[in-house]
């Protein structure tokens, strides 16, 4: 079969939920690339077989295969894979109860986001670094990750219109 083919069975597989399948087939591709002399197609497979891992409940495989991906975009000078491949690993550490490491993975790749202009993509990796802080009983700090990441998404559903306004009391009383 050939790797557009393979892409495809996989993204089918993970559409269908069945997530170790997809991993295995995007880890299939991901190796091909080895051969192939493509490490950007390469990052990218071990990035989806990451999620699929972590949705399969393998947050370990999870981690090991998207480790060094980050590199591999950022030497490309590709700022949005590389954070995005910072969240996948910040997802995985989180899963594995390494919550310190997860929440230093998802403030890089907020930054990052953020100099890209990546709004919605940093609001979404804000949200769950100010989940992670609440865990970690950081209130203050969890309250300001989210309202900033309130503040940069574009379009709010009603529940993130309320918060959005709810979050402004404890901000208007600091003042």
């Amino acid at each position: 079969m050939s790797v557009s083919g393979l892409i495809q069975e996989a993204k089918k597989a993970y559409e269908n939920k069945e997530y170790r399948q997809a991993a295995e087939l995007f880890q299939n591709v991901a190796e091909q690339q080895i051969f192939l002399g493509d490490p950007l197609m390469e990052a990218e497979m071990k990035n989806n077989c990451s999620v699929a891992w972590l949705q399969a409940g393998e947050p370990q495989k999870s981690l090991d295969v998207v480790l060094g991906t980050d590199q591999v975009f950022a030497e490309a000078n590709d700022p949005r894979r590389q954070a995005m491949a910072l969240g996948n690993q910040a997802a995985a550490l989180e899963a594995l109860g390494s919550l310190s490491e997860a929440m230093d993975k998802y403030q890089t790749a907020a930054d990052i986001f953020k100099d890209i202009h990546e709004e919605d993509l940093r609001a979404y990796v804000l949200k769950n670094l100010s989940a992670l802080q609440l865990r970690t009983g950081d209130q203050l700090q969890a309250i300001a990750s989210m309202h900033t990441a309130l503040e940069n998404k574009k379009k709010l559903g009603l529940k993130e219109k309320f918060l959005k306004k709810f979050l402004r009391i404890p901000f208007k009383m600091l003042r």
